[in-house]
């Protein structure tokens, strides 16, 4: 099964060729699962020709706001909803969840009670799971008929499902601690407030669930592409 990756940013300069650009994260949050992949850049305006190129399709995080006047967004959104009327199983993360409801008639914002980062816990699909977090931005309103899967305390809509065709996650399953610490230490600094980048700090060495979330993941994608297609 082939897997495109949607990038929609890159990770900071500063630790991109240890722990890999945002595409690279999820070829390895997926290895082991029978997967081909190949990665557009879609914020440097690399686009696929359509949305039969890949199997199913995952959107990546990004430090851009879906709000914000890029001209990839206004394509980007396009293609989030011809693949939802193909019926093509997609999933998105982070920025990529948000844009994902954006497009689909949802709203974005910058949340008003501010960040989240680092470790957090969430309830998904009814089982409790600690994953890494890193935003301001949420989906305030959720597109009609997006079911929520997933939330914390923090965030309302941390999880939605679109049918059965579209899963999309608020946290990162891609990020382990060490990404994280390196982002404390870099975009963190002046942009979150201290006392949250001390407490992401002193909870880098707990547990975390990528490995959990990134199996449902496959299994998402590998359940929809036995189903037929309109």
């Amino acid at each position: 099964m082939k897997i495109g990756i949607l990038q929609t940013g890159h990770s900071p300069d500063d630790f991109k060729e240890k722990l890999g650009d945002y595409g690279q994260m999820f070829t390895k949050l997926l290895a082991g699962h029978d997967f081909d992949f190949q990665i557009w850049s879609v914020v440097d305006n690399e686009f696929p020709d359509d949305v039969g190129q890949a199997d199913g399709w995952l959107i990546t995080g990004s430090k851009h706001g879906a709000y914000e006047p890029h001209d990839w967004i206004p394509p980007l959104e396009e293609f989030i909803r011809e693949t939802r009327d193909d019926g093509r199983p997609m999933i998105g993360v982070c920025f990529g969840h948000q844009i994902i409801a954006q497009a689909l008639g949802g709203k974005v914002e910058k949340f008003a009670g501010g960040w989240s980062v680092g470790r957090t816990e969430y309830e998904l699909e009814g089982n409790r799971v600690a994953l890494n977090a890193w935003h301001q931005d949420q989906v305030v309103e959720r597109p009609e008929g997006a079911q929520v899967i997933g939330s914390s305390d923090f965030c309302e809509n941390a999880a939605l499902l679109y049918g059965d065709s579209i899963w999309t996650i608020q946290p990162h399953p891609e990020f382990n601690h060490d990404f994280i610490d390196g982002l404390i230490k870099t975009r963190g600094k002046g942009v979150v407030p201290d006392h949250q980048l001390q407490e992401a700090s002193a909870l880098l060495d707990a547990p975390i669930d990528n490995a959990t979330v990134a199996d449902r993941m496959a299994a998402f994608f590998k359940e929809n592409r036995k189903k037929e297609r309109p």
